[in-house]
């Protein structure tokens, strides 16, 4: 029985500054409790507690969604924690909502009237003989300051461990806020995932003390403090040490990313409560007492999905690589897709979601994940059809940027293919619609989303993406843009089919914009522009016809390049399939094995253990890109794991029979790498699919669910199979 849509929000009456407040209630229970549940939620994020124990291992809860529209609470049951006298708190912090993100969200009409953290619960209470009670926020409760003196997303958290127990009940005030947008908890629970341990601790060239923990990565350390009462711990993060080997967190730009801790004499672990942040390093600033590395813990939280792909090969750099891409995930993967967990960002940036949307699903399940996220991207579309640059969204324009909009329909339809997810698809349906008919009517005629504001090719290298001479970076922005338009008008036409709908209006749409697109973007046959990323897209959304005249173009411009790739976020999720579904797949794999700046292994030859923002975030050199955008954990080019899964093991799905009930298994092997293999949990068991070099033969291992059939395409053969497990020599 939900009852948290009676209670009222409730607020401190005074003002709390930046102290987090807890809300405080008591209540008696004076007979035999059949059930009893809480139901919780707060703008901002909240830990309660039940007689003084934790309630759930939500960290960061409710979540962050798009408020104004949705807002999760969570439901806790507490029947056997009940007591006769019984006391429930509720410590809400800043998070997501109560201060400006550093300017990111000031303009939002909601956003401007929460000054302070909100909480709102009810219990409900079913008693033996029938009858039931509920307790509501109202203005009943009290509400005290507490040992977190701030707690926020970007800066960090302080705590006076002595006030811990300090509780001076003050009066709450009622907010008003409404009701009726609290929605069950419908995402994936963000939990503690698992710790790691201290690797080292560092004295820099400066003298610094700096603790690795081996792994860029995001949460929170768990320290043990050694100080007497009123000594201070103090510590900042960072994910890379610089050239001279020094701590280095410029790159945070205004986000401190601090925890100020003041110590009460216990030599009691102690973590942050109420924010995250994401880092390899720690540098002590303040610390007294003796200093152990096993005083120190990183804590990795992130959405608690099930793990679901595995990859590895012969090579430990291509391994490495993959290993990147997992944590790249996992560290960006907390409640919303963010693009990166440690600047003062931390954005569901719709184009990083899109881009490695199907490298997600291969890695883990996200398919509940991706549905809420998608609800609030509902939620914020704008009535146009628009879809805002992050979700939740932090601002709004007339129009999308090509390839971040095109969420909407991408990431619907890659969870329908790896999940069979028809439910999902079909909600999201007019929202792909709505998205398409945006553009539709944005551009200078139906067919050409030709509008100048677009991030375009993000962070490429080519030369075009950053050329503004004559106008150039515009009418590449204009180019691209229709390529997105007609490969999401695609989709749609898709999903619509997949549901049974009538797509001809939609059908004719697509052919106009290949049309005009052919029209106003080839000349003389060839690409007005003809860049890496321009030939990927013409190849992989079937806008040209002569397939192998344009592949042979996309292999020219990378050999002219080096044997480099120079492609940028839009560019690179789509490179690998372009090249290899169109009879390159040996200038794919000299892309995944080059070692020289640009290429997935540079950052993997200098160290990293998470994939970066830019392609030479740090240089050959030691030296960074810059300070001012240059995040060493960002998930975006790691979508080349799609094509380790999809290609190099070949484990695929099927259109026409989604969510693997149909399984296409083409793996492509290389001779400059020994063996390869994957697996993947899907909907209907687990597949398997791997190679060897043997012998002078290649071998192919294939485990096929037994609730599932496979194609099965080794050389130019293709074999339908049932479960089982199969070997083919080559």
């Amino acid at each position: 029985m939900c009852c948290i849509k009676d209670a009222k929000f409730i607020v401190p009456a005074g003002d709390f500054g930046d102290i987090c407040p807890v809300f405080g209630k008591g209540f008696s229970v004076e007979k035999p409790v059949r059930s009893a549940v809480a139901e919780i939620s707060a703008l901002g994020v909240y830990e309660a507690h039940l007689n003084g124990e934790r309630l759930g291992d939500f960290v960061m809860a409710p979540g962050w969604t798009a408020h104004h529209a949705r807002q999760q609470y969570q439901s806790y049951d507490i029947t056997a924690r009940l007591q006769a006298e019984n006391t429930i708190e509720i410590t809400v912090g800043d998070g997501w909502l109560v201060h400006n993100m550093n300017g990111h969200c000031a303009d939002l009409p909601w956003k401007k009237t929460i000054r302070q953290p909100v909480a709102i619960a009810a219990i409900h209470l079913e008693f033996a003989d029938g009858t039931a009670q509920t307790i509501v926020t109202d203005s009943t409760w009290k509400v005290s300051k507490t040992q977190f003196l701030s707690s926020k997303l970007y800066d960090g958290e302080t705590c006076d461990a002595r006030l811990a127990d300090v509780r001076n009940w003050e009066d709450v005030a009622v907010y008003d806020y409404p009701a009726d947008v609290l929605i069950p908890q419908q995402g994936e629970i963000v939990r503690e995932i698992e710790t790691l341990d201290a690797v080292q601790i560092l004295t820099t060239p400066k003298g610094e003390t700096v603790i690795d923990f081996g792994q860029n990565m995001t949460g929170y350390v768990q320290f043990i403090p050694q100080g007497a009462p009123g000594d201070v711990v103090e510590f900042d993060h960072a994910e890379v040490l610089d050239a001279d080997g020094n701590f280095y967190n410029a790159n945070y730009r205004r986000a401190k990313a601090l925890v100020t801790y003041i110590c009460s004499g216990k030599k009691e672990p102690y973590k942050p409560h109420l924010t995250f942040f994401g880092f390899r390093y720690i540098r002590l600033r303040q610390w007294s007492g003796e200093l152990k590395k096993e005083f120190f813990k990183a804590v990795v939280v992130h959405s608690d999905m099930k793990r679901t792909g595995f990859f590895e090969c012969s090579d430990a750099m291509v391994n490495q690589l993959y290993h990147n891409v997992i944590w790249g995930q996992k560290s960006n993967f907390l409640d919303v897709p963010t693009d990166c967990p440690q600047r003062d960002e931390r954005l569901g940036w719709t184009g990083d979601a899109n881009v490695f949307s199907k490298t997600a699903a291969y890695n883990f399940d996200v398919e509940k994940f991706f549905t809420k996220w998608l609800a609030d991207l509902r939620a914020d579309q704008r009535p146009n059809g628009a879809v805002p640059d992050t979700i939740p969204a932090l601002s709004y324009r007339e129009h999308s940027s090509a390839f971040w909009g095109d969420a909407a329909c991408v990431i619907p339809w890659e969870m329908y293919l790896a999940y069979g997810s028809r439910e999902l698809l079909d909600a999201s349906f007019e929202s792909m619609r709505m998205y398409v008919e945006s553009m539709r009517h944005a551009g200078s005629s139906e067919f050409l989303y030709d509008t100048e504001d677009h991030f375009s090719d993000w962070l490429a290298l080519d030369g075009v993406y950053d050329d503004n001479t004559d106008g150039t970076n515009v009418r590449y922005r204009k180019m691209l843009a229709t390529t997105a338009f007609a490969y999401s008008t695609e989709i749609l036409v898709k999903a619509g089919e997949a549901l049974g709908k009538d797509m001809s209006e939609y059908k004719a749409l697509h052919e106009g914009i290949v049309r005009a697109f052919n029209d106003h973007y080839v000349v003389d046959g060839d690409l007005l522009y003809k860049t890496q990323t321009m030939y990927t897209v013409a190849l992989k959304f079937h806008l040209v016809e002569d397939k192998p005249l344009y592949a042979k173009r996309l292999a020219d411009c990378i050999r002219a390049n080096g044997n480099r790739l120079n492609t940028g976020f839009v560019g690179t999720a789509y490179l690998m399939d372009a090249l290899t579904e169109n009879g390159y797949a040996d200038v794919a794999y000299t892309l995944l094995l080059q070692k020289e700046f640009p290429s997935w292994l540079f950052s993997v030859r200098m160290g990293a253990t998470t994939i970066w923002e830019h392609w030479d975030g740090m240089k050959e050199d030691g030296t960074m890109w810059s300070d001012e955008m240059n995040s060493f954990n960002h998930y975006a080019y790691g979508a080349v794991a799609s094509w380790m899964y999809g290609t190099m093991c070949g484990i695929r799905p099927d259109e026409k029979n989604p969510g693997y009930q149909t399984i296409r298994i083409a793996p492509v092997a290389d001779d400059r790498i020994e063996w390869a293999r994957a697996s993947l949990q899907t909907r209907h068991g687990l597949v398997r699919s791997g190679w060897e070099h043997k012998d002078g033969h290649t071998v192919y291992s294939i485990t096929v669910p037994e609730d599932a059939t496979a194609e099965i395409t080794i050389g130019n053969e293709t074999k339908t199979v049932g479960g089982g497990e199969y070997t083919f020599i080559q």
